[in-house]
């Protein structure tokens, strides 16, 4: 029994993809083959084939009136024909990959395809860029990830990091030149012109973090060549790779995205800036009015500069994401006039959503003569951009908007019990439910940006309920051992540092092994930190920092307070845990 892997395509994949699959199944099944066929459509890839099943198969038949990438099929001998073949003479286009496989060398036999040397295309060279917004810990998991998976396949990866201090480990131009993937998976804009006329692969930084493996069998198979076909490659410019370029588009730079990208740059501005704030209370609460004084210029440093250049630097950063370069300028004077108006950072969002799709809409439909091009980056664009993005949120925009923060800010510090209580179990859930992803980081972002109205009350609930995830699991692997195998007993140490730190994706790696025990776990004990910290008054001009930020007089308001509502929601999730979890020896050997 000959196995063979089959991959058809045509250009509408409407009708020819899926009649050629069909015809190719029934017929090598009828002469006692075994096949996989792979479906590439106006849809996506259907039924991509694996590494393993591409591995195990002793010869690849292709049946495309398009161009389809056989990179991944290096080393197996290939028949390729065209769909409306394959549909009227299947029988004979079997009988020809069966020649095929006759015909091949030694080292392409049956024998030696099924050793596992040939399990992998030798020698493919990947390299990646792995981003997400605060660059702490997903980024760096997706890169350890990806190292990993491709090394179990013989491949050759070089991943460049960008986190919060930038990036690290950059891809030479070199091993740009050199590659024959490149999978982006990150959260935030990248900015991918240095890979054009590379196959290029986007996902996002959580796939590459939990199923590194599969993202890398997805990018050999739905790959796109970034900016058309290069030379002999015309068969790229075809309606398949339109309509998947399309979906991968608006999957991948969605507004969400744009948002992250804004929240990674303004990130760093907020920290430095709270810390700052918080150093000049070292010296007493109202020391910094002062003037003349270290404390008045700690605040004038952190207060002053770092928080009025905060909305500037979210909106800029969200429309750079948008509309690359031409959204940067409209998007920072959209966001300055945002903070003149009082619009804060809900002004900031809608400047920088407001600025980026302007400016794009004005680069992409403006066309001048060739030799006025150059006054379009430089002149044309940024202040045709800026003129409407900023009448816009003088005339239209800034007023509802700062009063719409104004309302929300007298709300939130005039909340009762009740609705603190309430307010704060939300919050508190929500960094916890995902511990990283989207619905943490709105959370976050909601808290960080109301510090710029003087609202510090969420921002100390966000932080302490996403320290409680990973504190809880490092203290259930010390009093309830036996619920957890040594490797995350050994792993509970480092679970300990990143909770202290405000990293909550030090949980990732007990949810994933465990989902349906730790994570309603994890969000019951975040929940009540957030609410018990809303209810206790507890208040954090610091946006990170962890336990670190707790050292520094006067950065939290009723320190005693929040030191209670976040031990009380580790001791619950740590409760929850040995209870949820059963024994590791019970486990095994109870029936499957």
């Amino acid at each position: 029994m000959t196995k063979i892997v089959a991959v058809t395509a045509c250009p509408t994949g409407i009708a020819h993809t899926h009649m050629a699959a069909e015809a190719l199944e029934e017929t090598a099944r009828l002469a006692g083959h075994d096949i996989r066929v792979e479906r590439q459509s106006a849809q996506g890839v259907e039924r991509a084939l694996t590494a393993d099943e591409i591995a195990a198969a002793d010869v690849v038949l292709i049946a495309a009136d398009i161009h389809v990438d056989a990179v991944r099929f290096a080393g197996k001998p290939i028949c390729a024909t065209s769909t409306s073949r394959a549909i009227r003479d299947t029988a004979g286009v079997i009988d020809a990959a069966l020649a095929a496989l006759a015909d091949a060398p030694a080292q392409e036999t049956p024998a030696a395809a099924s050793a596992p040397a040939a399990a992998a295309p030798a020698g493919l060279k990947v390299v990646a860029v792995t981003s997400c917004p605060t660059g702490i810990a997903h980024t760096f998991m997706a890169a350890d990830g990806l190292k990993k998976a491709a090394q179990a396949r013989g491949y050759e990866i070089a991943v460049e990091t960008q986190g919060s201090v930038g990036s690290q480990n950059a891809l030479t131009e070199a091993q740009i030149a050199e590659a024959d993937l490149v999978v982006i998976a990150a959260d935030t804009h990248v900015d991918d012109t240095r890979f054009r006329g590379k196959k290029v692969y986007r996902t996002s930084v959580g796939a590459a973090v939990k199923r590194a493996a599969e993202v890398l069998d997805e990018a050999l198979a739905e790959g796109e060549i970034l900016g058309g076909a290069g030379a002999g490659e015309a068969g790229y410019a075809d309606t398949v790779r339109q309509a998947k370029a399309a979906r991968k588009a608006s999957q991948g730079t969605g507004p969400y995205q744009h948002l992250l990208t804004g929240v990674s740059y303004m990130l760093p501005i907020v920290v430095a800036g709270g810390l700052l704030i918080a150093l000049s209370f070292v010296f007493g609460i109202n020391a910094f009015e002062e003037e003349g004084t270290l404390p008045a210029a700690l605040m004038s440093i952190g207060g002053g500069a770092a928080f009025q250049l905060m909305v500037p630097v979210l909106a800029g950063f969200i429309a750079y994401s948008i509309a690359d370069r031409p959204g940067l300028t409209p998007g920072l004077i959209g966001g300055m006039l945002a903070i003149n108006l009082q619009a804060g950072f809900l002004g900031g969002i809608v400047a920088g959503f407001l600025a980026g799709y302007t400016a794009r809409w004005l680069r992409d439909t403006i066309r001048l003569p060739q030799t006025l091009e150059g006054l379009k980056p430089v002149l044309i664009l940024p202040l045709l951009s800026t003129l409407i993005t900023g009448l816009v949120m003088v005339y239209v925009v800034g007023t509802p908007v700062a009063a719409i923060l104004a309302a929300m800010t007298d709300f939130l510090q005039g909340l009762g019990t009740t609705n603190a209580l309430a307010f704060g179990l939300i919050l508190g859930g929500m960094m916890a439910i995902d511990m990283g992803g989207p619905i943490n980081k709105a959370a976050y972002t909601f808290a960080v940006g109301l510090l710029t109205s003087e609202t510090y009350a969420p921002m100390a609930a966000v932080m302490a309920a996403g320290m409680t995830p990973p504190l809880g699991l490092a203290l259930a692997t010390l009093v309830a051992r036996n619920r957890f195998s040594p490797e995350e007993r050994k792993a509970g140490g480092a679970a300990a540092v990143l909770g202290l730190s405000f990293i909550t994706e030090g949980a990732i790696p007990f949810a994933a092994k465990d989902p349906t025990r730790v994570i309603p776990a994890i969000v019951v004990g975040s929940a009540i930190t957030g609410a018990l910290s809303m209810l206790l008054g507890c208040k954090l001009v610091a946006p990170h920092g962890g336990i670190f930020v707790l050292a520094i007089p006067n950065a939290v308001t009723n320190l005693v307070g929040y030191a209670v509502a976040i031990l009380v929601g580790t001791l619950v999730t740590t409760a929850l845990l040995a209870v949820l979890k059963r024994p590791i020896a019970r486990q095994a050997s109870s029936p499957a």
